[in-house]
Formats: C-alpha cells, sequence, structure tokens
C-alpha cells in the first residue's frame, strides 16, 4: 500500500460503504426480491379463484418474467456501464412497481403471461449493473465476495419478511380485492417510494460523494485502478470477446442449471409444502421464516469464508451438492416437519453461494466487457428461471404430483456443482501477481 494512504480509517471508509452503498441496494434487492416471488405466494388461492389458472399456466406465467429478462439484460447493463448505474438502477424499481401493480388486475391469462414478460423486461439488468458495475466501482476485488454477499441477505429477508405477510394478506379481503390483489397492489408501492430515495441517496462513484475524504477517494480509486490494470495485462477483453469467451459460457452453463432448480424450487415450494403438510397459507408463510433464516446464516458465512481464504470453486459447488440432496429426498417425505427440514437444506444450496458466485465473473473482466458478460451470464442462465418452473407446472399437470420435477431440478444443482469445479483454480489477479514476482 502507498504510504500515503496509511493514515486513512479504514473502519470509517468500510462503514460508509456499507451505509451508504450496500444498504440502499439491499433495500432495492428486497423490494425486488418480493415483487418478483410475491405470485409463489399468491398462487395457493389464485389457482382457487381463478378457473383459468391450471398448473401448466401457473407455471408458464411464473416463468414468463425470465423470458423478459433474457430479451433486454444485456442492452440494459451497457447502457449502465456507460452512463449512471445508479439512474438506472431508479429508472428499474419504478417500472417494475408499476408493473406489479397491475398483476391484481389479470383476467386471462394472456394477461398473466403480458404482466409477467414486462416484469421481467422492467427488471432486466438490475443485478448484473450491481455486480458489475456499481460494486466493482466501491470494492476491491477480496472484499466484492463478502460485499455482495451481505447485500444478497437481501434475497432471504425479503423471503423472511415476506411469506408471512404474504400469508396474512392472502387470507383478507379488502375493498372488494381478493387477498392476492391486496398482494400485488401493496408490495408495488414500496418500489414506486423508494426509487425518488434511491436516486438522491446513492452515487455510483466515490468522486461523487461528499461523506468520503479526498484522501479515501483518491485510494479507491487508485486501488480499484491498479485492479484493472492487473486484470488487463493478463487479458484485456473488449465486450464482444467477453460474450464469446469460453470460461464467460461455462459460467452461463453453471447458472442456468443453478436457477433452473433455484426457480423452480422457490415459485413451487410454498404449493408444495401446502399439500404435504396441510398447513394454511398463513402458517406456510410463518413456517419459511425457518429455512431462509438458516440460509441468511450461511450466506453470510459462505462470503466470508471465500472472501478470507479467495477460494470459491468449493464454496459455490458444495452448496450446490447440498442443494440438490435436499430435492432429490423431497418425493420421499410425507410428512410437514420433514419436507421443511429438505426445504431447509435446499435453501441453504441454493442461496447461500450467490454473494460468492457473483464474485466471480470480475475477477477476470472489467468495465464495460464485465457488465456486458455479467448480463449475458444472468440472461442465459434465467432461462432456467422460465424452464424451471414451467416444467413442474407441465409435470404436475400431467401426473398430479411434482415428485419428477424435483428430481429434474435436484440434478440440475448437482450438474452446476460439477461445472463449478472446472473453473480455473487462480484468478486473472492471481496470475499477474505471480507474473511480477
Amino acid at each position: 500500500m502507498d504510504a500515503r494512504f496509511e493514515s486513512i480509517d479504514f473502519s470509517h471508509l468500510n462503514r460508509m460503504r456499507k451505509w451508504h452503498i450496500i444498504f440502499p441496494v439491499f433495500l432495492v434487492s428486497v423490494i425486488a426480491f418480493l415483487d418478483r416471488v410475491n405470485i409463489a405466494y399468491a398462487g395457493m388461492t389464485m389457482t382457487q379463484q381463478l378457473d383459468w389458472l391450471t398448473p401448466e399456466v401457473f407455471g408458464a406465467g411464473s416463468g414468463m418474467f425470465f423470458l423478459g429478462y433474457f430479451f433486454f439484460e444485456i442492452p440494459g447493463s451497457l447502457v449502465a456501464a456507460k452512463f449512471d448505474a445508479c439512474k438506472w438502477i431508479a429508472r428499474i424499481m419504478f417500472t417494475w412497481g408499476l408493473v406489479c401493480g397491475l398483476l391484481a388486475f389479470m383476467k386471462a391469462p394472456w394477461q398473466f403471461y403480458l404482466f409477467r414478460f414486462l416484469l421481467g423486461a422492467c427488471e432486466a439488468s438490475l443485478y448484473p449493473v450491481i455486480y458489475a458495475v456499481l460494486f466493482p466501482r466501491w470494492f476491491l476485488a477480496k472484499e466484492r465476495a463478502a460485499a455482495i454477499s451481505l447485500m444478497l441477505t437481501s434475497l432471504l429477508i425479503a423471503a423472511i419478511i415476506g411469506s408471512p405477510i404474504a400469508g396474512v394478506l392472502l387470507e383478507l379481503r379488502i375493498l372488494g380485492f381478493e387477498g392476492w390483489q391486496c398482494l400485488f397492489l401493496i408490495e408495488a408501492v414500496p418500489a414506486l417510494v423508494f426509487t425518488f430515495v434511491f436516486i438522491f441517496w446513492v452515487k455510483d462513484r466515490p468522486n461523487k460523494v461528499s461523506y468520503l475524504t479526498p484522501l479515501e477517494k483518491e485510494y479507491l480509486n487508485t486501488a480499484i485502478a491498479e485492479e484493472e490494470a492487473a486484470k488487463e495485462s493478463v487479458k484485456k477483453y473488449s465486450i464482444k470477446q467477453s460474450l464469446t469467451d469460453k470460461q464467460v459460457w461455462r459460467l452461463c452453463a453453471i447458472y442456468f442449471c443453478w436457477c433452473t432448480g433455484f426457480w423452480g424450487f422457490n415459485f413451487w415450494m410454498p404449493q408444495v409444502l401446502k399439500g404435504v403438510s396441510g398447513w394454511s397459507p398463513s402458517l406456510i408463510g410463518f413456517a419459511i421464516i425457518i429455512p431462509m433464516g438458516t440460509a441468511l446464516i450461511a450466506q453470510v458465512l459462505v462470503g466470508r469464508s471465500s472472501s478470507r481464504t479467495g477460494e470459491k470453486r468449493w464454496h459455490v459447488a458444495g452448496c450446490m451438492f447440498l442443494g440438490a440432496i435436499g430435492l432429490l429426498c423431497a418425493p420421499f417425505i410425507h410428512s410437514g416437519a420433514l419436507s421443511l427440514f429438505l426445504v431447509t437444506l435446499t435453501c441453504i444450496g441454493v442461496y447461500a453461494p450467490m454473494g460468492t458466485w457473483w464474485s466471480v465473473p470480475t475477477t477476470f473482466l472489467t468495465g464495460a466487457a464485465a457488465a456486458g458478460a455479467t448480463a449475458l451470464i444472468n440472461s442465459v442462465a434465467n432461462l432456467g428461471g422460465y424452464v424451471g418452473p414451467y416444467m413442474l407446472g407441465v409435470i404436475k399437470q400431467n401426473t398430479g404430483s411434482t415428485d419428477g420435477g424435483y428430481f429434474v431440478l435436484g440434478g440440475m444443482l448437482f450438474l452446476a456443482g460439477l461445472i463449478m469445479l472446472t473453473l480455473p483454480k487462480k484468478t486473472a489477479i492471481d496470475r499477474a501477481k505471480e507474473q511480477e514476482e
């Protein structure tokens, strides 16, 4: 470290980044996840009240979100990389809030498909912009896994607070609206309101803020620039090269398998658990706090461990294997309590390695190339978000059971773990340091 930076109060710097970067992005992610998966809880009563909502239609509509994501992910990420990432995130949040509210008024399958597609199109590029544009401008490579893991506890916090709220709302009837309609309308409001808070609170570069000292700003800009130069000394990727790179496509394959299992599990899990246990929607909402809370602790621990050791492959693969065990064993269990235990294993498996995973692309990519490649990975992989829920819906419609679908989902997670272990052990930064020595 340059002697000039030894006088920096790093505890103050870290505190400021947590409060002004991680925390507001955490809140955005909580709102996004609530609006993305509220359909899973609404499905517990929608399928009984809407005659046209068959298991196949529900699965297709749930997954339609990811088709919207697929088509708009890469263009949105490249726009954010070139201009202001925070203004782009605010735009994303406002438009998805509007569409979430529209879901309360759907009356036919085509409206269900259209609104879910638009929701995905509006939210497209949110996470790639966070992972590959915003956070790399604020956190060094060694800090990124822990920072992203801390931010991504939002997914589990959203499930922990969202599931009991959804369970209660589903059993209400307000002003003539059914419970599932109230759920969509009420959960659209935070996105619309927080848009205006976020755009004034968060800045996409250190030199745009007033809460850091000039020396702290210089340290971040210098250290991050040096890391980017080190990665580019090994290989500098253009946008085109990043989108055609073999390692990037290997990451696409891993995340496709992961997302097939992740979203197939998430969208159908409340209904499957309800069928096995016979519990009420509100009881299921509160019961889901247990697996989500456990996975929350695991996510923080996995992220810290990966940042401390620098190891990423086994941190991700080991979790994939654990999640696969939970899904593969589920069809053999017919007890509510044991089913909840397997849900807990699966939650740990699919949630815990998220922060570590999203620090992988920026270990060898920088700038617009990193944004484009991260968007490609998320875009291609989120097709698994369509395949997983739709596949389970088709299987349930034709067999009356989700058992066969769970075997496929478990196999996909196992395959994701195996491919993860084929990635290089050493990062571009590690190789650059070896060359210097």
